[in-house]
Formats: C-alpha cells, sequence, structure tokens
C-alpha cells in the first residue's frame, strides 16, 4: 500500500472573524511611559489626566481607569459582574473599553486577538498575548501585573515587555 500525507488545517474563529497569526501586529519593542504635553496622559497620585485635546472616547477610557485604581485582582473579575469588587486583565480591559463606548460587554484576553484593528493605535493600543491582555491609554500603561509587584487594575509607568503581544486597537484610536 502506498502511503498517504494527510495535511490538516486548522482555522479558529476569534470574535466573529477568522484571524491568522501572520495577519497580527506584533509588538516589538517594549512599552515604555514617556510624558509628552499635549499627546500623554499625567499619572499624580495614582489618578490618570487626560490631555485637553484628547477625544472625549480618551477622556472617558481614562476615567474609567481612574475607577479601578487600588480594586483587588480577582480571576473572572469583571465577567460575571460588569461592575465587580475586583477584575482581573480581560476585566479591565473590558471594562476600560466598555465605559469610554468601545465595546459592549466583555471578552477574555485570547479574543482580544480580533478586537478593533490590528497595530498600534494614537490613543489606545491593545497588547495580547495567550493569557494576559494590557492597554495603554494616552500613552500610560492600565495592567494587572507586570513590574511594580501590586496587582490589580494600576496605572504604570514602569517599562514593561512588549515581545510576544499582538497590537490591536479601536477604530478611530
Amino acid at each position: 500500500m502506498k502511503g498517504f500525507l494527510l495535511l490538516l488545517t486548522v482555522i479558529v474563529p476569534i470574535s466573529g472573524g477568522l484571524v491568522s497569526c501572520s495577519s497580527q501586529v506584533k509588538a516589538r519593542q517594549p512599552v515604555s511611559y514617556h510624558f509628552q504635553y499635549g499627546r500623554t496622559a499625567m499619572l499624580k497620585d495614582g489618578i490618570a489626566y487626560a490631555p485637553k485635546n484628547a477625544p472625549a472616547a480618551v477622556k472617558r477610557a481614562i476615567a474609567a481607569g481612574n475607577r479601578l485604581q487600588n480594586m483587588p485582582y480577582k480571576w473572572g473579575g469583571g465577567h460575571a459582574h460588569l461592575a465587580d469588587s475586583g477584575y482581573d486583565c480581560s476585566g479591565t480591559v473590558s471594562y476600560v473599553l466598555r465605559e469610554a463606548g468601545l465595546m459592549k460587554g466583555c471578552l477574555p484576553s485570547k479574543d482580544y486577538f480580533g478586537y478593533g484593528k490590528k497595530g498600534e493605535g494614537k490613543w489606545i493600543t491593545i497588547y495580547a498575548r495567550n493569557g494576559h491582555v494590557f492597554m495603554t491609554v494616552a500613552g500610560l500603561r492600565l495592567d494587572t501585573g507586570g513590574p511594580g509587584g501590586e496587582s490589580g487594575p494600576r496605572w504604570k509607568t514602569a517599562t514593561r515587555q512588549g515581545v510576544g503581544h499582538v497590537m490591536r486597537h479601536p477604530s478611530g484610536y
């Protein structure tokens, strides 16, 4: 009997569409915060302040992120209850995007591979990898982990590795 070669192709649907890894834009640089007047948010005493010229959705996103400060990390937080007593990484990103009017409901971290548009955004960028997601809003990172040792949603200025993360952004932002 002659040998046969069986080739299987697996296509995984993500967020209503098909997404291949080759069509994604991966971060190649660390995620760093550098204040630029009029372009980036300012952080003072743990509270972020949006640039005056930022779009209204960006200002709403920063206000939402401010409401999450000092909340504890809670696995699954922000999914079963949109207003929760703690938030995980995807619950945090979902809360901020929802409050900014840039999405409905919430997504688990893996579904951010298909959210919005590919690449870095002008005002908001989502960094997704298998098992974790975080975001920058007006250049300021909102994350539940990484350098700094605190867990739970926090604005962070410390540099975090971006390598291995796929960058996505809300359309127009």
